[in-house]
């Protein structure tokens, strides 16, 4: 029996493209062109995947894949992927959000689509719904690679923490990592720890069929070829593990997890990059117990500094050494008023690093899904980051980092 694909789409011409292209590949298509219709259809069709456009009339595309989200039950699950009508990173981040298990931006070439169906319908069959998915060799996992000879010298283990939302952290985290490997030839695995809300996907342009931290966190057992094989390569060499795909799911990590798996991947890396939230809970404390260094990223604007004053006599009454602490002022050239004088005589220490404010340069990447420094590591704030990550291996070399204990 062919594999039911439910299209919708309100263009007509894209409605009979996909219909021939799903059909020449051995599927039975239904198609709608509205929203209400669409969720209709999936209750009384039981299609196995829905391709929804994002820009429907009256209940758009993002409110059909939510209410599909809030119909399923605990042994059934509907795929649905979204189609975006321009790469931007809100449209990027309210697919996530939705509960879409992929987007793809139009125009795209239909073998695109239909590897990314056949994953998600491998995924979803109907007797696994709803299973812990275990790690296999598909084309969205990177296998384990021949053992190589283990380091002797540990990764370091760097996190980059925003004392407020939107100074720019997970933008740092990302184009640090790539500069250690890119320009500096480190082997890099950079980890999204923003449980909840992660943006590593949508920053760097990955659909939510790849695997996540949940796929260590529900393993049975743990250790480094399991965690080599949830890991995701990208495109400018770095290896990334990713934060849950939906917020519900990130409750499964527990406190233990990361601390562990970073502590199983010591030997393989030369830095582990982890991105985390702003929240000072059990969960964060745990990985900054594991960390060598913790870069708070800070910008020049009153709200900011107070909270970076409290994070700082926060993180001082945790016990951690003054030196484990760093301070990084992004968008340092930005006129907001208090300049960095200013900013050091009011935390009462000083900034450790700047980084320059680029806008073009940096929503442009965001934007696009593409790094500046994959892409444009030529720019002047490319330039500013590379510097930064060499005057961070310099300061490493300089002040050795004494072994860690736990709080």
């Amino acid at each position: 029996m062919a594999i039911r694909i439910l299209v919708v789409d309100a263009d007509p011409t894209v409605q009979r493209a996909l219909g021939h292209a799903l059909a020449q590949a051995g599927y039975e298509v239904l198609a709608s062109g509205e929203g209400g219709e669409a969720l209709r259809i999936v209750r009384s069709d039981r299609p196995a995947m829905v391709l929804v456009a994002a820009n429907l009339p009256g209940i758009d595309g993002f409110t059909v894949v939510n209410r599909l989200r809030m119909e399923d039950g605990p042994s059934t699950h509907t795929p649905a992927i979204l189609l975006l009508p321009e790469n931007e990173a809100e449209a990027r981040g309210k697919a996530l959000r939705s509960g879409a298990d992929d987007y793809l931006v139009k125009p795209f070439h239909p073998a695109e689509l239909m590897a990314r169906m056949r994953s998600l319908l491998a995924r979803y069959k109907p007797d696994e719904q709803f299973n812990p998915p275990t790690p296999s060799r598909t084309a969205h996992v990177i296998p384990a690679a021949p053992q190589a000879p283990r380091r002797r010298e540990p990764a370091r283990v760097v996190i980059f923490y925003g004392a407020k939302g939107g100074v720019g952290t997970t933008t740092i985290a990302i184009n640090a990592a790539i500069a250690l490997h890119k320009e500096l030839g480190r082997r890099v695995c950079l980890i999204d720890a923003n449980l909840q809300f992660g943006d590593h996907r949508v920053f760097l342009d990955l659909g939510l069929d790849r695997m996540s931290v949940v796929d260590l966190a529900t393993a049975q057992g743990l250790d480094i070829d399991l965690i080599q094989q949830v890991l995701v390569k990208h495109e400018s060499g770095i290896e990334l593990l990713l934060a849950p795909p939906s917020p519900e799911t990130a409750e499964l990590v527990t406190q233990d997890h990361l601390p562990n798996i970073i502590s199983l991947m010591a030997s393989e890396f030369d830095y582990i990059i982890v991105d985390i939230d702003k929240r000072l809970d059990e969960v964060n404390l745990r990985i900054m117990d594991a960390a060598d260094a913790i870069y708070v990223v800070m910008t020049a604007d009153l709200p900011c500094l107070k909270n970076v004053r409290l994070v700082l006599e926060t993180i001082g009454h945790l016990g951690y050494s003054a030196d484990k602490v760093k301070l990084i002022l992004n968008r340092c050239n930005a006129f907001t008023g208090i300049n960095v004088k200013n900013a050091e005589s009011a935390l009462k220490r000083q900034i450790d690093f700047q980084i320059i404010n680029e806008y073009r340069s940096a929503i442009g990447a965001l934007n696009s899904g593409a790094p500046f420094m994959y892409t444009k590591s030529d720019s002047i704030l490319g330039k500013n980051v590379l510097d930064f990550v060499k005057d961070m291996e310099k300061d490493f070399a300089e002040h050795p980092q004494p072994a860690r204990t736990p709080r």
